[in-house]
Order: structure tokens, then sequence, then C-alpha cells
């Protein structure tokens, strides 16, 4: 009997050797199935992070409206595909990342809302400058053309106004004894040159008080009289009279007298040209002193 006990205990200590062995077997077999699955929710956890990324590197691309709040959403994002990839992955551990990849989904979708209506609002903007551009160049164009007829008016109008000689006659003469001025016709008898002018009625004209300037150039060309220096818009000239009158938009003769400086005249052709307020010439005329 004890020697049948001693055979069947090997046995029995040979089966629950076996059966723990295979328990353990069983177990590592469990654990390891565990861990693969834990691996490969990891990275699914990785695959769905990395996605997000991805399609914020997009947006960044695309346009760079919210490119602040994108490259910092990228970065967190970053830092979370670090942290998945160097942690031990545990039920917990992916539970929490799980929650995080939603929460960033979340965020994506609102920041997106937001990049997209803003976009919008810069293309409607866009629109908007665009069409007010055109206008404002609609209306610089009008203005030129406007400012373009105004001094084209300004000019013909200046141009109506100017006053006109109807006639310019110059005469040689002499002071007689009782103070009247007889013609004459060579030079040694000259004592002057009467300068006489009609200017012509004009209605649109300024009114008031007028000077004309009388210029007469001997045979030498050089100038005869008085040599008074007039300036007018910038403009400069040498004359030999200016003569003073009163204007009233009608027809008016005038008449002045012009001196030599040395009370002598040459021999020769003369000419004398008028100009008016302006300095622009008006009137010329030649005549000859034997």
């Amino acid at each position: 009997m004890e020697k049948s006990g001693s055979k069947a205990l090997p046995a029995i200590l040979g089966i629950l050797f076996v059966a723990a062995a295979a328990f353990a077997i069983s177990l590592y077999i469990s654990g390891k199935k565990t861990e693969e699955a834990l691996n490969a929710e990891k990275a699914e956890v990785i695959q769905e992070l990395e996605g997000l990324k991805s399609d914020y590197d997009k947006s960044i691309l695309e346009t760079n409206a919210l490119s602040e709040e994108l490259l910092a959403a990228r970065g967190e994002i970053a830092n979370y595909i670090d942290s998945v990839k160097t942690l031990k992955a545990d039920v917990a551990t992916l539970s929490r990342f799980r929650r995080q990849v939603y929460q960033l989904r979340k965020e994506r979708a609102t920041l997106m809302a937001r990049l997209d209506s803003l976009t919008a609002s810069n293309i409607a903007l866009q629109s908007l400058n665009e069409a007010t551009q055109k206008e404002l160049e609609r209306v610089a164009a009008l203005n030129d053309s406007i400012v373009q007829q105004n001094i084209i008016l300004e000019q013909e109008n200046r141009i109506a106004a100017q006053l006109r000689l109807e006639s310019l006659n110059v005469q040689a003469v002499k002071v007689k004894n009782n103070g009247n001025f007889k013609d004459v016709r060579r030079a040694r008898r000259t004592d002057n040159f009467k300068v006489c002018f009609t200017v012509r009625d004009n209605a649109i004209a300024q009114a008031g008080d007028k000077n004309f300037f009388i210029e007469v150039l001997g045979p030498d060309g050089n100038l005869v009289g008085a040599s008074e220096s007039v300036s007018v818009n910038s403009r400069t000239l040498s004359v030999s009279k200016v003569t003073a009158f009163y204007y009233e938009n009608d027809t008016l003769d005038v008449c002045d007298y012009v001196g030599s400086a040395t009370g002598e005249f040459a021999k020769g052709n003369y000419m004398v040209n008028v100009y008016d307020n302006d300095l622009e010439l008006i009137g010329t005329s030649k005549f000859f002193l034997k």
C-alpha cells in the first residue's frame, strides 16, 4: 500500500507541473495578445494624430490667415505624437489620448470654420476693394477729363478775352512852335514817333486800367526811346514806352509818342511792336525815314 502511494506521488506532481506550465503558457499568450492589441491601438492613435497634423500642414500651405493659431495647433499635435510614441501603452494612457484626439478634432473643426469664414470675408473684401479701385480709377479718369476740359476752356476764354488791335499806325512828327505836331518824313526833322492804335471792342474782356507796351527798333536793331524794363508772368522785356489807358469794352483809339534818347533819329527802316498787358505781341508795323 505504501509502495503504491509512493509510486502515485511523482505522477501527481508531474500532472501538476504540466498543468502549471500550461497555465503559465496560457497567461503568457494572453498577455502577449493584450500587449499586441495595446500596441496596435497605440499605433492607431499615432496615425490619427499624424493625420490631424497633416491636415494642419495642408491648411498652412493653402492660406496665411490665422497662421499663428494653425502653427500652434500643429505644434501641440506634434508634441502629443512624441508623447504617445515614448510612453508605454496601457489602457488608461490610451484612453486619455483617445479623448485628447477627439478634443483636437473638435478644436480643428472650430478653427477651420473660423478660417473659412475669414477667407470668405477676405474674398468679399477683395472684391469690394477691386470694385472700389475701378470706381476710383473711373472717377480719376473723369476728373482728369474735366480738368483737361477746364484747362482748354480757360485757354479759350483767355484767348477770347485778349484785347486785339484793329489798326496800328506810326508817323514821324515834328513839334511846331505853337506846340502842335506836324507829320514829317525825314530823319533830321523828326522829334518823335507818333504811335496810334485802335483797340477792338470785346464784351468778355475785363474792363479797367490797361498798360500796352511800345517797342521801337531802329535801323541798327537797337531799342529807340526810354528803354523801360517790364516783367509780367516771369517774362521780361525792354520797351520804348509804357502806354496806359482805361478800357470799357468798346472800340478805343489810343496814341502815344516815342522820343529818341539822343534827340536824333537815323535814316533807315524802323519796326514798331505793340504788346498787351501779358506781354503778348498783338501788333507790328514798319516805316522808313529818309
